[in-house]
């Protein structure tokens, strides 16, 4: 089912989460463990992160370089289909990105996804690799999300990069796209950032997944803005819970968040990790909590592989 159906037809608010395809050389099983420890509280769909390319520099020790092209964590598509065919109940949302794909390529990846019968992708233009500043996108390829949600609309209805091909299917995907209730690092303010958001929605995307974020109050101040601008669609907050002392450092660089300061205070008072770990469970259950009560449709879950954080989160929460 399109998860834009899913939150149409119900009242509630629904449980979803996003997980990490395993490292290259590790197996499924680490997927299956954390989606076995959170079916019983009846998640209505998994999001699978996808992973691009990037550049690494070998040293073979003689004063020489070896600079090879790998993906770290390859497998979304296979991810994907894997869960969709054990989990019945659940729905799956790949992620497609605009960062090592032109627009052909794109297109193959729609097919291959509509063949397997998935019909939800989270658009997203994807991060710069870490050897990069800035995103560079492929030739011919997608520089922003907007236009990729473009492409994946036009296949809904029938339309394909040939022009000329006779009697196509119209595929019939569920688009989602992010939003930031702090801002894109990228974008110089608030106002820029929004009118960014608002093209994707034009082009087609039928919901917004969130940045993480820690103060509800950012994502009260996102969903009025978003709002006055004329997004009508479903906003979904998305939540991390802080899991080591170390986070309330790290997460703001590679994020461009803020921790507020009764959260930092309460994670320095903490001895270790696993205090750390049990308070960033106390918060976001605070957080949850408000947050069903302003009747947010989903609570989606960042587990970044750990999923201990979140079925006790959900436990206590639905």
């Amino acid at each position: 089912m399109r998860i834009i159906d899913l939150i149409n037809k119900t009242e509630k608010t629904l449980f979803s989460f996003e997980l990490l395809p395993p490292l290259r050389g590790h197996n499924i099983n680490s997927i299956y463990r954390i989606t076995d420890s959170l079916i019983e509280y009846a998640p209505s769909f998994i999001n699978v992160t996808y992973h691009q390319e990037e550049v690494v520099y070998k040293n073979h020790g003689n004063g020489l370089l070896e600079k090879k092209t790998i993906r770290k964590r390859p497998g979304t598509v296979a991810i994907s289909a894997a869960i969709k065919y054990k989990y019945p109940s659940i729905e799956v949302v790949p992620h497609l990105i605009c960062g090592g794909f032109t627009k052909a390529e794109t297109e193959y990846a729609l097919i291959d996804l509509h063949y397997l019968g998935i019909d939800n992708i989270f658009a997203i233009r994807g991060d710069a690799p870490k050897n990069q500043q800035i995103f560079v996108p492929e030739n011919n390829g997608h520089a922003h999300a907007d236009t990729l949600v473009s492409q994946i609309t036009d296949m809904n209805q029938g339309k394909y990069l040939d022009g000329e091909l006779l009697n196509t299917f119209n595929a019939n995907f569920c688009v989602g796209v992010g939003g930031y209730p702090e801002k894109h690092s990228e974008s110089p303010n608030q106002a820029y950032d929004l009118k960014y958001l608002k093209a994707k929605i034009d082009a087609g995307a039928e919901y917004i997944i969130t940045q993480m974020f820690f103060d509800n109050k950012k994502y009260f101040a996102f969903e009025k803005a978003c709002r006055s601008i004329g997004i009508t669609v479903p906003i979904i907050p998305g939540l991390k819970p802080i899991c080591t002392i170390r986070e309330i450092n790290v997460l703001p660089q590679v994020f461009s968040i803020d921790i507020p300061e009764e959260l930092v205070k309460m994670v320095l008072k903490c001895k270790t990790n696993e205090e750390a770990f049990n308070v960033g469970i106390e918060w976001s259950i605070a957080q949850s909590e408000e947050l069903i009560r302003f009747g947010v449709p989903v609570l989606h879950y960042f587990s970044v592989g750990i999923a201990e954080n979140i079925r006790q989160i959900v436990k206590a929460v639905f």
